[in-house]
């Protein structure tokens, strides 16, 4: 356990600005407290939006919320995790060590899809996901109950110019009167794939842009379900041609309502009485394009999320599906959303494993069948660079020199690799001439 992790009484004069006193912080070759006056700064940054109010008001209540969240979930859990080599600055072959077991297995009974599932689950309700190695298990950080301690060993005057994370609170239920959990930024994988723009260092949710069309999607929802509630009909106006006190109204009005209002009522004969007249008023769904005005409220929400409406089923994305754009719409999700969120994702975890030296840790995304189509274009790349690769080698360049240079994509490489000028046939590898 690492000795700055350890409780911490909370500094009385701080308690305002949500800093924390007592641990010594190396920063700089310097060691300072994380909250300082004068010759130094920090401050903290608490989740920016309603962790909560984003679960239970978008993600568990609004369906295309949902919908997209799953969509990303969905394939982002498909992806294994392995090391990839580099060689003069050009990646190459993935392999596997048992240092990826922390990743196979993040916890009991836990698996890779899981973790990256819950990565995903808390970026786009919260805009950051916060994960600790504790042993052999990954242990998640709730993101509302998280701190960023930020600070600079600068004086104040030029403190935001070198402003660096000092570390992360953990704040035990959320009680930030209690004292807190103290993690170095060594010991944290912070993920935020959407940088906020009034933060330093904490992310953004997707949602935050779109609150008003989550709104008005819920608003949609419950307006749709209360015509049907009231009698699958628009309002009703019901006037007599005698004169009615307000007593003699509210009578009609429930005598009305209990005969035919309601869902049991629904296309129920109405009688009505001498001199009283029934007169609908409002619009139905057809006649204010009820479809079109939800459905692009769902548009917006999917173009957030990074989602082709085809792709998260939305109607405006099926209405125009074929075969054809659906390909284009699952190449557009896997490159534009999926690859940049693994990137960043394996980014972020390295901080939890053993990296060999020379590798960095990276996505197997070989055997995903979403991105069958991607394997078949790569495999005509493959048949592309192994003509080349023929060529090259019957032009008489060094057979490794070529592989290298191809598979590569620099042909600078093949400077001082030509052997023969003879052309030699294709396998005929022989000892380059004295």
């Amino acid at each position: 356990m690492s000795p700055f992790r350890r409780k911490t009484r909370k500094n009385t004069s701080d308690e305002e600005r949500g800093v924390f006193a007592s641990p010594l912080f190396s920063f700089g070759g310097s060691s300072y407290p994380i909250s300082q006056t004068a010759a130094s700064w920090s401050e903290g940054e608490p989740i920016a939006n309603d962790f909560t109010a984003y679960v239970h008001h978008a993600y568990q209540s609004v369906g295309p919320v949902f919908s997209c969240v799953l969509a990303r979930q969905l394939i982002l859990s498909e992806a294994r995790f392995a090391f990839r080599r580099f060689e003069h600055g050009q990646p190459g072959e993935l392999f596997g060590t048992s240092a990826l077991s922390i990743l196979e297995q993040p916890w009991p009974n836990g698996t890779t899809g899981e973790l990256l599932a819950r990565m995903e689950q808390d970026a786009s309700l919260a805009g950051n996901c916060y994960l600790v190695r504790r042993g052999d298990r990954i242990q998640r950080l709730r993101p509302d109950w998280v701190t960023i301690v930020a600070g600079s060993s600068s004086d104040a005057d030029v403190a935001d110019l070198d402003v660096n994370v000092l570390g992360y609170l953990l704040h035990p239920r959320g009680d930030r009167s209690a004292v807190p959990l103290v993690f170095t930024v060594d010991e944290v994988a912070h993920y935020s794939p959407i940088p906020d723009p009034l933060a330093a260092f904490r992310g953004m949710s997707w949602l935050t842009p779109v609150l008003r069309e989550i709104q008005a999607d819920t608003a949609a929802t419950v307006h749709k379900w209360k015509f049907f509630e009231n009698g699958a009909t628009p309002n009703i106006v019901l006037s007599s041609d005698q004169t009615l006190n307000q007593e003699q109204a509210e009578v009609m009005k429930q005598r009305f309502d209990t005969r035919v209002g309601g869902i049991d009522g629904a296309y129920s004969t109405v009688v009505l009485g001498s001199g009283v007249n029934l007169q609908p008023v409002g619009h139905s769904f057809e006649q204010m394009n009820f479809k079109a005005t939800q459905g692009a409220g769902e548009t917006r929400i999917a173009a957030a999320a990074g989602v082709p409406p085809v792709i998260a089923g939305f109607s405006e994305g099926l209405e125009s599906a074929t075969y054809s754009n659906y390909a284009q719409a699952r190449r557009r999700f896997a490159d534009g959303t999926i690859r940049p969120l693994w990137r960043m994702a394996a980014a972020s975890l390295a901080k939890l494993v053993d990296v060999p030296t020379g590798a960095q840790l990276w996505y197997d995304d070989s055997d995903i069948a979403f991105l069958r189509e991607d394997t078949k274009d790569a495999a005509e790349i493959r048949n592309t660079q192994a003509l080349a690769v023929q060529t090259l080698i019957s032009s008489g360049f060094d057979p490794d020199a070529v592989i290298a240079a191809v598979t590569a994509g620099d042909f600078s490489r093949l400077a001082g690799a030509h052997v023969t000028s003879q052309p030699q046939p294709l396998g005929d590898h022989k000892a380059p001439i004295a």
